[in-house]
């Protein structure tokens, strides 16, 4: 089995996926920014001077940032190789709407899911309207990113105004979402196929869950109800392989926050003593016999 792997060398994850390869299969790391395309006589996608198509799968491991041509061409790529019949995780599709906040949280709104109420706008003005209908407390977020990079709280008016026209100056999204109380905890669950892994992070000197923002992660029973709002996030967007992020409000509801098809697992395999790589490479070897 020979495997691609888009990500940058120096990445943990690459490194990680590199040793439990080993005795499995044939795993070569490539930087995007090395993938190019030719039609005609040499019809096909290659990436560091390997031709993709020739390889039985490609694990999609990163999305660097790059213009508005580079991100759009890097899902073109990945699309023809699709349609070339390569097994490609996440599908080119489920990377779009992931990595896209709002999509994605309409996307799990229309499967049924619970999310916080959301208000997305271009304006200052309408950015400030947003604020007061939400209850004038607020998470302000990037319509892309992860690991809780650029997410603000903002409860203040006048601090909300400075931030809402500086970023339409610099021509941003506004992306608001009312803030859910919660009880310094939410619950992140790895969708890989059929199976589901999960684990509760906990950080009682942040609101933010995060483990990049220092907070403390358990073992989670998953439960058959867990699992099915896992899976159905994951199906919301198109994803085999997703981290959901689930948010247990301080009113007993659980609101879903986000799904992200490149997830990382660092702190799952540490936490759950598992071997997650060797379980993803596993999963592609399972998916290619299909």
């Amino acid at each position: 089995m020979r495997i691609a792997v888009l990500a940058s060398a120096d990445s943990w994850y690459a490194r990680d996926l590199a040793r439990a390869a080993v005795g499995r299969c044939e795993l070569a790391v490539l930087p995007f920014a090395e993938l190019s395309a030719e039609l005609g006589a040499g019809n096909g996608v290659t990436c560091g001077g390997r031709r993709l198509e020739e390889l039985e799968a490609v694990l999609v491991r990163t999305m660097p940032p790059g213009s508005l041509e580079q991100v759009v061409f890097r899902m073109d790529g990945l699309a023809a190789l699709e349609a070339a019949g390569a097994l490609v995780v996440n599908p080119p599709k489920a990377i779009e709407a992931a990595v896209d906040k709002y999509l994605a949280a309409h996307r799990l709104a229309r499967a049924g899911l619970l999310v916080p109420r959301t208000v997305v706008c271009q304006t200052a003005e309408e950015g400030m309207a947003a604020f007061a209908h939400l209850g004038g407390d607020v998470v302000l977020k990037p319509l892309f990113g992860s690991e809780g990079r650029g997410i603000t709280r903002i409860n203040d008016e006048a601090l909300a105004l400075r931030a809402f026209r500086m970023l339409e100056q610099l021509g941003a999204v506004l992306y608001l979402q009312e803030y859910v109380a919660h009880e310094g905890a939410d619950l992140r669950l790895f969708v890989l196929g059929e199976q589901v892994l999960g684990m509760r992070r906990i950080n009682p000197h942040d609101w933010r869950t995060n483990v990049s923002r220092g907070a403390r992660t358990e073992p989670l029973a998953v439960t058959p109800e867990l699992a099915e709002l896992a899976h159905r996030a994951a199906r919301a967007v198109g994803a085999v392989v997703a981290g959901v992020d689930l948010l247990p409000a301080a009113d007993g509801r659980l609101y879903a926050l986000e799904v992200n098809a490149v997830p990382g697992w660092k702190a799952l395999a540490s936490t759950l003593n598992l071997d997650v790589a060797a379980l993803l490479l596993e999963y592609v070897r399972n998916a290619l016999r299909k």
